[in-house]
This record gives C-alpha cells, sequence and structure tokens, in this order.
C-alpha cells in the first residue's frame, strides 16, 4: 500500500514538473536557510558546553552603587576568591586571575599570546585537558607556565615535547613549562594560550591583597549538592561585611550564562546575545512558513485540474484517508527532494555566511545532530506544506465532480488570497527592518564622538616604549608623515580605569560619583582630536604639570558655577583645563566625566595620527621602523580606530546582514509561488485573453487585468506590514539611547520595492499569455 502511495505521488510530480520544480526550489531555499541559522544557534548555545564543570562553575562580578544607579562591573579585588573559598559553605574551589598579552621568545621564534595569571584551581575548573604535565602538579613552582598546544607547536615545532623547556617572556623573565594542554574550541567566553600561577605576579604587586583595588576576574566552583541561592545570598554579604561598604555587592554569574545572558542593567541581567538565538529561531521558522505557504497555494490552485483525478479514484474504491496519505506523500517527497537541493546549497553558501557572521561553521552530513534536523525540518515542512492541500483535495464529492458541477471557491480562494498576502506582509517587514536597522547604525556611526578617529592608529605598549618614547617621537615626525602621538592608560573607546570617593571644591555629594581617569602624555588630545574648551593643556615636561590636572566638560558642570579653571580636586590637584566630552564605552549613551593627568609611566597605548594625504602603507611602514629602532625585541602590531570603532556595532551589523539576506529570500520565494499562481491563472483564463484580444483588448489591457487581483494582495500586505513593523522596530530602537525617529520615508521604499518586484514578476506571466494567439486559445471551440 505505502509503496503505491509513492508510486502514484512520484507519478503526479512528474506529470506536473513546472508546478513541482517551483515547489521543490522554494522549499530548498526555507530549508537551507533555517538550516543556517540554526548552525550559528548551535554554536551559540554551544559556547563553553566543552568545560565538564559547566554546571558549577561561575564567575563573580560585582554590582556597585553611583548615584543612586548600580551598574555592574567584571572585576573583584584581588582577596576575594580565597575568601568566598574559606567562609562560604558550598565553595569547594575558586580562582583569582588577570589577563594578559605577553611576547614570548624561544630563540629567534617570537609573537605575541594573550593568557592569564590564575591561582591552581582555574585548571580544574575549567577542566584543562593535559597531553603533557599533570594537571595536579602544574602549578607546584611559581615560575612554571603551562600552554597549549598550538603555542607550544608555535614555539618548539610539531610533535616535540615542550615540558620543562624555558621560554622568555617580554624580553625579560624566563618561566619552565609544566605542561601542555589542549586547544580550547572557538567558541569560549573566555579563551586563553597560557596560565602563570598567581602568585608570581602578586609577589611584585602588594596591592593585590588590598580591597579597594578591583582588578581581577574572579571563579568560583560550587560543590554539585551545593545551593545555589544559599550560596550566592552569601556571598553578596561578604564584600559588605569585609569593607563595610554596602554598596558594591558581589554575586555569582554561572558559566551557562556567560555568553547568552551578559547584558546588565542596573543591576541585574537584561540577557544579551540570547535574544538573537530566540530572533533568529523565529525568523528560520517564518522562513519555512512562506515556503510551505506556496506549496499549499499551488496545489489548492490546481484543484480544479485533480478534481477529475480525486473523483474517478473514489468512484473505483479510494477512501479519503489513502487520498490524503497520496497528497501527503506528495508532500513529503517534494520536502525531500527540496532536503537534497539544500543540502548542494549548504555546501556553496555556509562559507560565504561564515564571512558575514565571522565564524567557523560547519554543515556535515556525518554529524548526527545535523543529519537529525534536517530530517526533522523536512518531515516538518513536508507535512505543514501538505495536510491543507490533502485535506482539502480529498474532500471533492466524485458525483458533483463527474457531473461538471464546479467546487464552490469561496473558502479556498480566501485562504489562498489570505496565504499569498502573509507571505508579501512577511517580506514587506523584513525590508522596512533591514532599512531601519541600517538608518541605525549609520546614526551612531556618524556620531559626533568629540574626537577624530581617522587615520588614527592604536599600538600596544611594550617593552621599552615608554622610556624611549621621546625618540620614538622625534624619529616618527622626522619622517614628515607622521602629525602627532601621545600616550594613554586606557583605549580611547573603552572604560578604562576608574574610580570614586573623591571630593572637589563645588561638588556636592561627590563620593558617590564614578570618574575615569586618564594618564595621558602632553600631544594626546592634539593626536587624538580633542578639544581644549577652557583654559590649557599639558606642558611637555611631566614634571612642570605634576600635579595639574584636566577635566572634561562634565566634569566642570560638577564643579558647580562658574569656570572650573583654578578650582581644585582632594584640594591637591588644580584644574588648568577643559575638555569637550568625548563618546566611550557606551557608543549609545554618555559617558562618565574624566580626569587627566600628565602622566605616562602607566601608558598601555600609544596613539599615532598620520599627517592627512599619506598612504596608509607608507605611515605604518613609518611607525614600523622607528618602533624596530627603539624597541626592536618586540614585534609591530597596530589597530586602526576606524577598525575598532566599526566592531563597536558588531550585533547591529549582524542584525543588518541577516534582515537584508532574509529579506531577499523572503521575496525570492514569495515571488516563486507568485510567479506559479500567476502561471496558472493565466493558464485558467486563456479562452477569455483569447475572446478578449479577438475583441480588440490590447496586451496592456489584459497585462492589467490580469495583474489587477494579485496587485490588490499586494497593497493590501503593504497596509498590514506598516503597522507591525513600526511596533516591532520601535521596541528595538527603545533599546538604544541614542537612536534614530522612525522615517516614513522607510515604509515608502519597502513598499515600493515590493510592488515593483510584485508587478515585474506576474507581468512576465501576464505578457506572455497577452501575446499568445488568440486561434490557439480558441481552437478547442
Amino acid at each position: 500500500m505505502f509503496k503505491n502511495y509513492i508510486k502514484i505521488a512520484w507519478r503526479n510530480l512528474w506529470k506536473n514538473k513546472g508546478y513541482s520544480m517551483l515547489n521543490i526550489f522554494g522549499l530548498a531555499i526555507g530549508i537551507t536557510c533555517a538550516a543556517m541559522i540554526l548552525l550559528w544557534v548551535e554554536d551559540e548555545v554551544g559556547y563553553d558546553a566543552n568545560f565538564e564543570k559547566r554546571d558549577v562553575v561561575y564567575y563573580v562580578p560585582t554590582n556597585q552603587q553611583y548615584d543612586g544607579e548600580w551598574r555592574t562591573f567584571n572585576s573583584t579585588p584581588g582577596p576575594l576568591a580565597g575568601v568566598l573559598k574559606e567562609e562560604v559553605p558550598g565553595i569547594v574551589g575558586s580562582a583569582r586571575t588577570k589577563e594578559e598579552d605577553f611576547l614570548f621568545q624561544v630563540g629567534e621564534t617570537s609573537f605575541n599570546k594573550s593568557g592569564r595569571y590564575a591561582d591552581p584551581d582555574f585548571l580544574s575548573m575549567f577542566s584543562l585537558s593535559f597531553v603533557e604535565g599533570d594537571l595536579e602538579t602544574a602549578f607546584n613552582d611559581v615560575d612554571a607556565i603551562v600552554i597549549s598546544q598550538e603555542t607550544a607547536s608555535q614555539l618548539f615545532g610539531e610533535n616535540t615535547s615542550a615540558i620543562n623547556k624555558v621560554i622568555k617572556i617580554n624580553n625579560e623573565i624566563s618561566y619552565t613549562v609544566s605542561g601542555v594542554y589542549e586547544d580550547l574550541p572557538h567558541n569560549v567566553t573566555y579563551s586563553f594560550d597560557w596560565v602563570i600561577p598567581f602568585e608570581r605576579f602578586a609577589k611584585n604587586n602588594e596591592w593585590v591583597r588590598e580591597y579597594d583595588r578591583n582588578f581581577a576576574d574572579t571563579f568560583i566552583e560550587l560543590s554539585p549538592e551545593a545551593n545555589f541561592d544559599v550560596v550566592n545570598e552569601k556571598v553578596k554579604a561578604i564584600l559588605p561585611m569585609k569593607t563595610e561598604d554596602d554598596e558594591t555587592i558581589a554575586f555569582l554569574f554561572s558559566m551557562k550564562d556567560w555568553h547568552l545572558r551578559s547584558a546588565f542593567e542596573g543591576g541585574k541581567n537584561i540577557g544579551g546575545q540570547i535574544t538573537y538565538v530566540r530572533l533568529f529561531s523565529l525568523i528560520a521558522i517564518i522562513i519555512l512558513l512562506i515556503a510551505c505557504i506556496n506549496f499549499m497555494n499551488l496545489a489548492t490552485a490546481r484543484s480544479e485540474k485533480r478534481a477529475n483525478e480525486v473523483g474517478v479514484r473514489k468512484v473505483l474504491g479510494s477512501g479519503r484517508k489513502g487520498l490524503i496519505a497520496q497528497f501527503m506523500a506528495e508532500a513529503v517527497i517534494t520536502a525531500t527532494l527540496s532536503a537534497v537541493l539544500s543540502v548542494v546549497l549548504l555546501k556553496l553558501l555556509v562559507p560565504q555566511f561564515n564571512m558575514m557572521i565571522n565564524k567557523q561553521l560547519d554543515f556535515s552530513l556525518f554529524n548526527p545532530t545535523h543529519i537529525a534536523v534536517l530530517l526533522g525540518i523536512t518531515l516538518l515542512c513536508g507535512l505543514v506544506a501538505g495536510w491543507y492541500p490533502a485535506f482539502y483535495l480529498s474532500s471533492f464529492r466524485p458525483v458533483d465532480v463527474l457531473k461538471g458541477v464546479r467546487r464552490t471557491k469561496g473558502s479556498a480562494s480566501f485562504i489562498r488570497k489570505g496565504l499569498v498576502a502573509t507571505q508579501f506582509v512577511i517580506s514587506i517587514v523584513f525590508i522596512i527592518s533591514t532599512i531601519i536597522v541600517y538608518q541605525q547604525v549609520q546614526h551612531v556611526k556618524g556620531r559626533d564622538l568629540g574626537y577624530n578617529k581617522k587615520n588614527l592608529v592604536k599600538i600596544p605598549v611594550t617593552g621599552d616604549m615608554i622610556k624611549n618614547f621621546n625618540p620614538i617621537e622625534e624619529d616618527m615626525k622626522a619622517s614628515g608623515m607622521i602629525e602627532s602621538i601621545g600616550l594613554i592608560n586606557s583605549d580611547i573607546l573603552s572604560g578604562g580605569n576608574n574610580t570614586s570617593g573623591l571630593s572637589w571644591q563645588g561638588g556636592v555629594d561627590t563620593e558617590d560619583v564614578l570618574v575615569s581617569v586618564r594618564d595621558i602624555t602632553a600631544d594626546f588630545f592634539n593626536t587624538a582630536g580633542l578639544k581644549i574648551i577652557e583654559g590649557r593643556g599639558f606642558s611637555n615636561s611631566p614634571a612642570q604639570d605634576s600635579v595639574n590636572i584636566i577635566v572634561s566638560e562634565s566634569f566642570a558642570k560638577l564643579m558647580g558655577n562658574g569656570s572650573a579653571i583654578g578650582k581644585t580636586i582632594e584640594e591637591d590637584y588644580p584644574v588648568i583645563g577643559v575638555v569637550k566630552d568625548y563618546v566611550y564605552g557606551d557608543m549609545y549613551g554618555s559617558s562618565d566625566p574624566v580626569i587627566f593627568f600628565n602622566d605616562p609611566s602607566q601608558a598601555r597605548f600609544m596613539y599615532v595620527k598620520a599627517k592627512s594625504g599619506v598612504a596608509t602603507t607608507a605611515a605604518l611602514a613609518t611607525m614600523e621602523s622607528s618602533l624596530k629602532k627603539f624597541n626592536p625585541a618586540f614585534p609591530f602590531e597596530y589597530e586602526f580606530v576606524d577598525d575598532t570603532y566599526d566592531a563597536k556595532f558588531k550585533s547591529e551589523k549582524l542584525i543588518g546582514n541577516l534582515s537584508q539576506v532574509f529579506a531577499l529570500l523572503a521575496i525570492l520565494i514569495s515571488c516563486l509561488g507568485l510567479f506559479g499562481l500567476s502561471a496558472f491563472t493565466a493558464d485558467q483564463r486563456r479562452k477569455e485573453i483569447g475572446v478578449r484580444k479577438v475583441l480588440g483588448s490590447s496586451i496592456a489591457g489584459i497585462v492589467g487585468l490580469l495583474s489587477k487581483d494579485f496587485m490588490r494582495l499586494v497593497f493590501m500586505a503593504i497596509v498590514i506590514a506598516i503597522p507591525i513593523a513600526w511596533l516591532l522596530m520601535q521596541n528595538w530602537l527603545e533599546g538604544y539611547a541614542y537612536r534614530i525617529a522612525i522615517n516614513v520615508w522607510a515604509f515608502i521604499i519597502a513598499g515600493a520595492v515590493a510592488i515593483v518586484i510584485a508587478l515585474l514578476t506576474i507581468s512576465f506571466q501576464a505578457i506572455n499569455a497577452a501575446r499568445v494567439n488568440p486561434v490557439k486559445s480558441l481552437r478547442s471551440e
């Protein structure tokens, strides 16, 4: 019986191969799109899944209150980790860590690697799998280091033991390799290429034992039997108890949430990447639904063509269940063929998709999960696409069919029109969303930042760059290609160092104000394009301005009425200048007030401004030459501030890029269905068209006649899509403090695009039908 259904279904598909191909191609696009999104979702939800202790390892952030507002920071005091393990029941492991970038050297080989100083429990908490050495004894020596397999291969070569080999770091300190661990996968929240005992760092920095210095990333491990809520409440009580300050509270943040739920506001978790996972999963379902709608439309539109088949089969004894099974078999076979085509499309398109989203996704038919998901999507598409046509077609009464009595079109026609309108509603919403996301990203990227990022290069400070800053500066400027150079202790775009508890002349309740602290050289303002709006800048002699400070415009306002010049902070630091506010940290909000000190001793970055008109390659060659001359042991590494700034909008750009793709696919699938329906309508009305042509109708008139009903549906879709898109995008924009107002042109453009595309699709079939010789159309009459 089952084989018969398959044979009949296959024969019908081949007999109507034109419509079958439209269905197969439409479903294949939907399945391909859904599969690519699910590959991305798989990667996102799989973050940190390789760590065996994922369920019991927690990061410890702090909530801190400033000006009555709770803010979340990813740093804690150094002593916290040890105290938590000693004093909180249920915590069986804890580790202080501090991230660093080091230059590794073995012989003539050298390169920079990122890693962490960490306490011993860190190795077991992150389930590092040692291929050389032993986890239990790896940190017995304070000068030990454990490295990843990749790092070991780069330093010592493939298939060479690294144990007990000596590595020189930062051209100063030597460490002995005590272990080599398997490389971490790309989808981990905290990645590291090496780990060094934290005691090695603490030995030279006594301040790490103080509670008033937040610098460490703290991780803890809970006992499997521990009650999270009980332990978390005890953790929250630790810092207020130790510091007598109830405005700084530590809490536990599960490894399972590090990547997907990393956003905090007002001291509470508000989600994060999980929002996009849910959004794109919903979009995958919507794209599949659009593809299934095509199948339903074409199948029901062709009901009259198949009515005689149904009538004859019922007369010959076929029951309704048998007919439903046959039509469902046709749908599942169509979906299966679509799935086969989608596998080919996935192999071709996944590499391009990876470039768009900056990931390394891989679709493999040898992966049981991928096979199961693909089969599940295929079966789902077959069932969803086939159920309505199957029940509708199998309901025909053989007496009416064989007598030539036409079935009332009302319900099927209404549903078909509703489905076409639904397709275009979704497509238009995607188009509008794409336009508004693009406008928002461009709006923020075009914001006045308060500095000039054009031709600005950021170079990490290494080795002797601070000591040799003056000769480096002179050498670069002597080339004629460099305008200015400056040092600073923080990335200009990031939050960096901050403090509170300060007092200043003219201020009220200043202790709760969070202030960012920047240590710079005198020429940094000129290099970055920061504008001094009052007073003066620093002199080139740090000693001359050793206690003088410059403040940002927002800080000057906190100093009360009148000029800030001459007023003091902490009684010892007079203000000599005011800099216009600039944007850092949150690109969509307002930034904290800033104090600048003329002290480059703790600088972490060098900023270099190339002269306008100088070729980028020539400017970079000049920078590299000067740094090789005065800091020869370290490689030349750099970033363009423009690129760093653009990276701040990674999520928004991802939404924008995917919205474009989804809009294109939704329109394409919708047009495939519209193409098939318009072809079928033209075929149904061929005799009417022939008569009209004989009676003198023009091609344009016939095209208008055939297009009219479909275009009504498109206009209806536009009317429905506009308020839906407005609500969705208004809700999305409310997540940004600095945002655009939705412009009516986004809706006009989206509507016009939908109309033009639909008209072109319909007109192609309408023109072909209108150009047919009426003799051929009327021959049978």
